[in-house]
């Protein structure tokens, strides 16, 4: 049977289905910009460009939470193209969007003080414009374990949760940081209208900065926090107006400078540090154009050495230029010395506010406290909820026998837990718990060490309700965890501190000022130049804790200082390498500044102004070398010597000698001995072992020490005009000997 052919029904148009189709309206460009612009000027700035107080912007937080979720906190690295995949489904950009992110945040980068994430294979170099990272499929990463502290509380409803773009998964709103990251690692955003550029300052000196200012409100930052430190090093040129300006409105510039050695054997400038502004390929096409104009003369040849050490910049100079001058020169005309343009624009309760480091610590403080106040309440929650189940299991205790039978006598399933509240006055949850015990727990020994708890629980639930109307114990824990960090995570400075050079307008010439100062060594290895003035003023000198001033003196500003260390080395620098500072600083750290080796510890530091004189050591197996000062005398400006001294015996102690002079000796055995110094010959070779002065026989040297009149009782007893001598004992008791 043939289909009935059906007529088709007529097209409706286009304008019934449309509202408002074909009307073309007038609008004004203004309000068209405000309807679409803003809107996406606002996104910007709130969800992308800024960073919040915890120190991450929104691409970083969803990144490094991929992998917290990931296990990579403590598992093996896994590789990038992996993590970049995975961060996908919080963050809906393009994977080499989110993989740059991930370069920027890793340790092979170099972009950071404290990266966030252990990188296995190349992630490019911070420093280089032109060296690329590899594919996220050739290269591997975890988390850093400072990472810990970033994660630490975040499963006990510290901070927001909110789902993401697909509602598919939560992703937290900020990280409950345990210290200031906001300022412990750089970071620059570009956004509508706005910007932010956060350099990094020293985790050790944000956190101790930030415990002064919870313990007195009215600290002086500068006192503590002396200013910026870059990942890559160099010098700050310090400027004390410009940084109490950055502290106080979070605006103004720092001006770095990059570090230089000179080899005169080979006479060659190597540059092994450079502004955080700058790369090696920038400051390498300047050179060669200031030397193609014909301004700089000087170089003959310029190399980037650049290997798996690190950076370096290799400048040839030619015959009978002074290096210092050209590096004057550069200083001035390239990119070796730049400025670093604060502005601390972060983003507070979704509002950009620019603020100093006071503002900042502030509301970093109270955003702290707040996250420590959740996890008090989330923990106390939980506390008083296992309180509750093992009251009701308690109450089981007084006759396990009837809630035996209760559950055997019921009928119902549905009924066994209102039963049980029925017959012992319970609750429905403690009902619950107590008809989910296992059979095999229903017995006295179990439910006994289960209601033993319950004593502990309520002393920990009224600590905690009584931290929690306490602020000075929330400030308090907060404190601990801070002090905790500092040791933990701290590292010396990296970037140290210059000062300006004179500029004439053509030339750049560094003037060395020579006027006397107050010089302080402590026995932690910080060490103050502070003038006669300034120390009139100041109160009493700043230390770390348990560390002691072991050498004060007034010297010349011209005056070479050699510091000798255990590792039997010494350093040279002068005092006018340092600046002046206050009492109430901590001062430089030497073995950061003379980058000495790790765990290198000075020993002893001595001044001198033409190598006169000689140096005096004693070791302990009882002998005494004499040195004269000149044999630490270089011709070259060389800042390391090695095999300083002897490093056959343990060294018991050393002293700068101008003249002969007596020595009291002491043995473990308690014999002494007195000695003149010109009973000891000088040797020339600064490692010599010396001559033997005290004879030794199962015991070894205790003490030597300068010797004054009045030191000890028939002094004329213990003097010998010859050595070695066993010394004699000493007729008074060791501990009641009083040296210098």
């Amino acid at each position: 049977m043939k289909k009935k052919r059906e007529t088709p029904k007529p097209k409706k148009k286009l304008d019934a289905y449309i509202e408002g189709a074909g009307i073309v309206e007038q609008k004004n460009i203004v309000d068209t910009l405000e309807e679409n612009y803003m809107p996406y000027a606002m996104s910007v700035i709130v969800s992308r460009a800024l960073p919040e107080i915890d120190g991450f912007k929104p691409s970083h937080r969803k990144l490094l939470y991929t992998m917290y979720t990931m296990g990579l906190l403590k598992g093996d690295r896994t590789k990038s193209a992996n993590i970049v995949g995975q961060t996908m489904k919080l963050n809906p950009h393009g994977d080499q969007a989110i993989y740059a992110t991930m370069v920027r945040l890793a340790r092979g980068n170099g972009a950071l003080l404290h990266p966030y994430i252990d990188s296995k294979g190349n992630f490019g170099k911070a420093y280089s414009r032109d060296m690329s990272y590899a594919a996220s499929r050739y290269t591997e990463a975890k988390l850093d374990s400072i990472c810990t502290e970033l994660f630490g509380d975040i499963d006990k409803d510290t901070v927001d949760f909110v789902p993401n773009y697909d509602n598919t998964l939560t992703e937290p709103v900020l990280f409950p940081v345990r210290f200031p990251s906001v300022l412990v690692n750089n970071n620059i955003g570009i956004a509508v209208s706005m910007a932010s550029n956060i350099c990094s300052f020293n985790l050790r000196e944000i956190c101790e900065t930030t415990i002064a200012l919870m313990r007195d409100p009215d600290h002086d930052v500068s006192a503590t926090l002396r200013g910026p430190d870059f990942p890559g090093g160099g010098f700050i040129v310090y400027d004390e107006d410009e940084m109490q300006k950055i502290y106080k409105t979070g605006r103004g510039s720092v001006v770095v400078r990059g570090k230089y050695t000179f080899d005169k054997e080979a006479r060659c400038i190597e540059i092994t540090e450079i502004p955080p502004t700058a790369t090696v390929e920038a400051i390498m096409d300047k050179v060669l154009e200031l030397v193609k104009l014909g301004k700089i003369n000087e170089i003959s040849d310029i190399r980037d050495e650049t290997d798996l050490s690190g950076l370096k910049l290799t400048l040839d100079l030619k015959k009978g230029k002074d290096p210092d001058e050209l590096m004057r020169k550069l200083f001035r005309l390239t990119p070796l010395q730049d400025a670093f343009s604060c502005n601390f624009n972060i983003l507070i309760a979704g509002n950009p506010r620019v603020m100093g480091v006071y503002e900042i610590l502030n509301e970093w403080i109270a955003f702290r406290i707040e996250c420590v106040r959740r996890m008090i309440y989330f923990e106390l929650g939980r506390k008083k909820e296992k309180l509750h189940l093992l009251l009701g299991l308690k109450k089981i205790l007084l006759d396990i026998d009837k809630a035996i039978k209760i559950i055997r006598e019921t009928n119902e399933e549905a009924e066994v837990v209102p039963n049980l509240m029925i017959g012992f006055g319970i609750d429905e949850i403690q009902a619950d718990y107590v008809a989910e015990i296992k059979l095999r727990h229903i017995n006295r020994e179990y439910i006994l060490k289960r209601t033993e708890e319950i004593d502990d629980l309520k002393n920990e639930i009224a600590d905690m309700e009584e931290t929690l109307e306490s602020p000075r114990k929330i400030k308090k824990y907060i404190i601990d965890e801070l002090t905790e960090i500092s040791e933990k995570y701290g590292q010396p400075r990296r970037t140290l501190f210059a000062e300006a050079f004179e500029d004439d307008g053509e030339e750049t010439v560094e003037t060395i000022p020579d006027y006397t100062v107050n010089c302080f060594l402590s026995a932690e290895g910080y060490f103050k130049r502070i003038t006669s003035q300034s120390l009139r003023m100041s109160g009493e000198q700043k230390l770390k804790e348990g560390d002691e001033i072991i050498f004060e003196q007034e010297l010349s500003g011209k005056t070479d200082l050699l510091f000798f260390t255990d590792k039997y080395q010494v350093y040279k620098s002068c005092v006018n390498d340092f600046a002046d500072t206050k009492a109430s600083l901590m001062g430089d750290y030497i073995p950061a500044k003379l980058e000495m080796e790790p765990n290198e510890r000075i020993v002893k530091m001595m001044p001198t102004e033409d190598y006169s004189g000689h140096i005096i050591l004693f070791f302990k197996n009882g002998k005494c070398a004499k040195v004269p000062l000149s044999s630490f005398e270089t011709k070259t400006k060389r800042k390391k010597l090695a095999n300083a001294y002897f490093d056959g015996s343990e060294l018991i102690s050393m002293y700068l000698l101008p003249e002969d002079r007596d020595f009291i000796l002491q043995s473990a055995a308690g014999k002494v001995l007195i000695f003149n110094s010109a009973l000891v010959l000088p040797k020339a070779a600064r490692d010599t072992q010396g001559v033997q002065v005290m004879r030794l026989t199962k015991t070894e040297l205790r003490s030597a020490k300068p010797f004054e009149e009045g030191m000890i009782d028939n002094a004329e007893s213990y003097v010998t005009k010859a050595v070695p001598v066993a010394g004699t004992m000493a007729k008074l008791d060791i501990d009641q000997i009083t040296f210098e």
